[in-house]
């Protein structure tokens, strides 16, 4: 769930959102980068007249779409990573407006799309269970671009599976026979 805080509480609130990325270790596992899509979706109140429009919009659905590409430095402690992680992102925005056509009877939905850019900042938790971990992690995510002339500052909520394919590469690698392992815990032959 993305919640909106400060003066972005006025226009947004919050609905269900999501995300999906990747936790891509490096030489040094205890750092990583993790390329990750948030897809936030919130209800929209439109405080401000748009002047290509006649008609406010109240009770509608706005969408964000971040791609954020994120470093972070990870604890690990047996079955239990605590990590944290900041970077930028770049997404799009789509902003509902209404055009009303009263000869014909009808409303005509469009959506103003807009490219924003963004900064992330949180830190997490995950378990490892058999084949996956299951998380939490809590973010900060603010767009550079303002909504309705209102700075846009978001407080992410994201609870889930994480899923290890390290061990499905190491099995791909063995079968096209490639002497080596991605996870790490194959020994070179």
């Amino acid at each position: 769930m993305g919640f909106p805080i400060g003066k972005t509480k006025d226009i947004l609130s919050p609905k269900f959102s999501g995300s999906i990325g990747l936790d891509i270790s490096l030489k040094n596992p205890m750092f990583f980068v993790s390329p990750t899509l948030y897809t936030l979706s919130f209800k929209y109140k439109q405080r401000l007249v748009d002047p290509n429009f006649e008609y406010r919009i109240e009770d509608a659905n706005t969408n964000f779409y971040t791609l954020s590409f994120s470093g972070g430095i990870r604890k690990q402690m047996r079955l239990l990573n605590i990590y944290g992680f900041v970077g930028p992102g770049v997404g799009l925005t789509s902003e509902p407006r209404a055009n009303v056509l009263a000869d014909q009877k009808l409303i005509k939905m469009e959506n103003k799309n807009h490219l924003n850019f963004s900064s992330k900042i949180g830190a997490g938790a995950d378990y490892k269970f058999n084949g996956f971990f299951l998380g939490l992690e809590l973010g900060y995510l603010h767009n550079f671009r303002k909504i309705q002339d209102t700075p846009v500052n978001i407080f992410t909520v994201m609870v889930g599976l994480k899923s290890d394919i390290t061990q499905i590469g190491d099995k791909v690698i063995n079968v096209i026979g490639i002497d080596g392992s991605i996870s790490g815990k194959k020994e070179k032959k």
